[in-house]
């Protein structure tokens, strides 16, 4: 059995299929690993949730912030008020299908992180002062209220980019957030984990009195490998204890696998623009 993780999807369908290909996966015997953003943006979001919940056990994803931006606006949930309707997203399929709420629901379920052994599998990244033990559990509360009959209040207040620091004092709903925002969307953080969410290019980029998360002195996740998406800016890292696989198939470049247990490295091409998935 092969264990291959792969970057953002969002939407690439066609792609995926062909880095399967390549990577020879047989769903009676392999296990995917998705990093999140399974869609938006993308032309083929609906095929690909389709296609990843269809693989049941086989398949094991995070929410990444496109995927938990679907939810928002397929329950119209901002704080009681319809989510904004990007220009560039393309999840309009999704929400028209007959199988809309069997997706959603089963979208809902996923986990904000999975751990097995020294893998910790979550789609940005982790606070520094987390130990993965500690980021299992509060993703857990999150999950709760995901899978919970009042899912669609957690959802109304997931938008904003405050509180942009941990304290184990936040209560209710800020505290959701600062989760969510940690684990979906966190490229750079200061070393007292204050995040910054403008900054979206190359670790050099990074703003002053910012590192990327995974660079903080100290970090308390470092015991672990962290599998992560989120960044196409940073592309392909491979450390002991960081493997960063979104390399940017949407924008023209790659979409990757590694294998978990030996380190194979498998890539296939992506053409840019609304092509990108042909």
């Amino acid at each position: 059995m092969s264990t291959y993780a792969i970057g953002d999807l969002q939407g690439c369908y066609d792609s995926l299929r062909r880095l399967l290909d390549v990577c020879a996966f047989d769903p009676q015997y392999d296990r995917l690993w998705l990093t999140g953003d399974l869609v938006n943006r993308g032309p083929q979001s609906l095929a690909t949730l389709r296609f990843v919940r269809g693989l049941g056990n086989a398949a094991v994803t995070v929410l990444g912030n496109h995927d938990l931006y679907l939810l928002m606006l397929a329950y119209g949930a901002m704080q009681g008020q319809a989510a904004p309707r990007r220009s560039e997203h393309t999840l309009d399929e999704i929400l028209a299908a007959d199988d809309r709420e069997d997706l959603l629901t089963w979208l809902r379920a996923q986990p904000l992180c999975h751990v097995e052994g020294r893998d910790c599998l979550v789609h940005a990244g982790l606070l520094p002062q987390w130990s993965v033990a500690q980021a299992r559990a509060l993703a857990v509360e999150v999950e709760t209220g995901l899978r919970g009959a009042n899912f669609r209040e957690l959802l109304a207040h997931l938008w904003g980019s405050e509180p942009a620091v941990w304290s184990e004092d936040l209560q209710g709903w800020a505290r959701v957030r600062c989760i969510v925002n940690a684990m979906t969307r966190m490229r750079f953080c200061s070393a007292q984990g204050v995040m910054e969410f403008r900054s979206k290019g190359e670790t050099t980029s990074a703003p002053a009195g910012y590192l990327p998360w995974f660079a903080v002195p100290g970090r308390r996740s470092a015991d672990h490998r962290l599998v992560t998406g989120h960044w196409s800016a940073l592309g392909l890292r491979q450390t002991e204890n960081h493997l960063a696989l979104d390399t940017g198939c949407l924008w023209g470049r790659q979409l990757t696998a590694v294998c978990l247990e030996d380190g194979r490295l498998f890539q296939v091409d992506c053409a840019p623009g609304e092509s990108a998935c042909a």
